[in-house]
């Protein structure tokens, strides 16, 4: 008798335990559902206007002015302590919310050089000189629109909450993320940790045509690859075309490199290590009867990680300068490496990722966050600001492609428009609420409220 009252005693236990998580899961969704209420409701009221003027009128890298000066415009009006013309263009804005962590959120501004040819109502019409006097059809063919627009989001939100967070908050509008010459770069080089302060964690965040519109992602691992632009310079020994003999031909030693590269990744990397090799430019010659001498071989180098990239690098050395000793080239006219510039691996904090992916489960749901699996190895210059010093910093990704336009593509056979598509397009209702509920729980996460007079 005493152990089936003990049982009974046991059972009511249990059953309070799961009457008050009940309880206090509803009223975790309750808070959930208010909050994207709210999010949602400004999309209406200001992001959504917001977002078709960005998306009408992009601007190439380095000379986003109009967009920068309505970033910092919209930041002002909040009450953002707001610096502009940093590397160009950049905006720095800040909100000091007592004491706690320095936390930075970036967006990056600049559109590509692509006539859009997707049909929407506000499509882009703009021609722009870029930055060395050459004038392009202009778009926002990678969603950029959608992560500035998403940061004035974020700004909104983060004022009108401030009871709930402390700390400051540095938000970033980057130029040129597309550009040869990195903005995050050349934004780091202006020295805005020396003049605002180093961040104590970092965060980031892509639109993604490949994932569900409204879902979130974020790796525990790399993000986005490092991505290194090169030249291999041939040398040749020029020679009539018809006395091949009297010389060394560029052509010739340059296609047996260019076949040789390929064995670094089907014979050197690991086959669970990510890499790529391609060569996507083979410039020689000028006449069909005369052997050149020079010829250029343009490649771009991806790696997910630090000694992967290294390894790369040095093989097509080595496999660059031996082939021309193999070709008879002398040792004063060897082959040799020209960088043009490249970009660390966006390498998530693995704790840093795993408390931003919790804190988006416990306040939306764990259906928001998707299951994703990168297939290609794009890069970002995201990690010039995370680097040296080393921030912690998370990368995510945020959804933007409804479920319908997914089947559409499929029902008909085709692959749906890739990012610098001119066919690009974003859902944007859904992508840039999800981009502002993932930043602020994040920050939320990252920046907890300190009672007055608390640590």
């Amino acid at each position: 008798m005493n152990r089936i009252t003990e049982w009974m005693k046991v059972a009511r236990r249990i059953l309070m335990m799961s009457v008050w998580g009940l309880a206090t899961s509803s009223v975790a969704l309750a808070a959930e559902n208010a909050l994207q209420e709210e999010v949602a409701a400004l999309y209406d009221q200001s992001l959504e206007p917001l977002f078709k003027h960005f998306h009408a009128n992009p601007e190439l890298s380095f000379v986003e002015v109009k967009t920068a000066a309505r970033m910092a415009k919209e930041l002002s009006a909040l009450g953002y302590e707001v610096h502009t013309g940093i590397a160009r263009t950049g905006v720095v804005a800040l909100l000091r919310n007592g004491a706690g962590p320095l936390v930075m959120m970036r967006a990056d501004m600049d559109a590509l050089p692509v006539k859009e040819r997707s049909g929407l109502p506000y499509a882009s019409q703009v021609i722009q000189e870029n930055l060395e006097g050459q004038r392009f059809p202009v778009m926002h063919a990678c969603g950029h629109d959608v992560h500035i627009t998403s940061l004035i989001g974020t700004a909104k939100m983060m004022v009108s909450h401030k009871q709930t967070w402390s700390g400051t908050l540095m938000l970033i509008a980057q130029p040129a993320e597309e550009w040869k010459d990195s903005g995050a770069a050349a934004m780091r080089a202006a020295g805005i940790w020396e003049r605002f302060g180093t961040p104590d964690f970092a965060l980031g965040f892509h639109v993604a045509a490949d994932i569900e519109a409204g879902k979130l992602f974020a790796s525990r691992g790399a993000a986005y690859s490092a991505v290194d632009s090169l030249d291999i310079v041939v040398p040749g020994i020029g020679a009539h075309g018809a006395s091949p003999h009297r010389g060394r031909d560029p052509i010739v030693i340059g296609a047996q490199i260019v076949l040789a590269l390929q064995t670094i990744v089907a014979r050197e990397v690991s086959p669970r290590e990510p890499a790529v090799v391609t060569v996507g430019v083979f410039r020689a010659g000028n006449k069909r009867n005369v052997i050149g001498e020079e010829a250029r071989l343009e490649l771009t180098v991806r790696s997910d990680s630090g000694q992967t990239r290294t390894q790369l690098l040095a093989a097509i050395e080595r496999i660059a300068v031996n082939i021309g000793r193999a070709g008879g080239l002398p040792e004063d006219r060897l082959p040799y490496i020209e960088m043009k510039g490249g970009v660390p691996v966006t390498e998530n904090d693995a704790n840093l990722a795993s408390q931003v992916l919790k804190a988006w489960a416990d306040e939306l749901g764990e259906a928001r966050i998707a299951v994703y699996e990168r297939e290609g190895m794009g890069g970002e210059d995201f990690p010039f600001f995370t680097q040296e010093p080393a921030i912690p910093s998370v990368y995510f990704s945020v959804g933007g492609t409804s479920q319908a336009r997914f089947a559409a593509f499929e029902a008909q056979g085709q692959s749906l428009p890739s990012h610098h598509s001119p066919l690009f397009q974003i859902e944007p209702r859904p992508a840039v609420i999800s981009g502002v509920l993932g930043t602020v729980i994040a920050l939320r996460s990252l920046m907890p409220k300190r009672e007055e007079g608390g640590d």
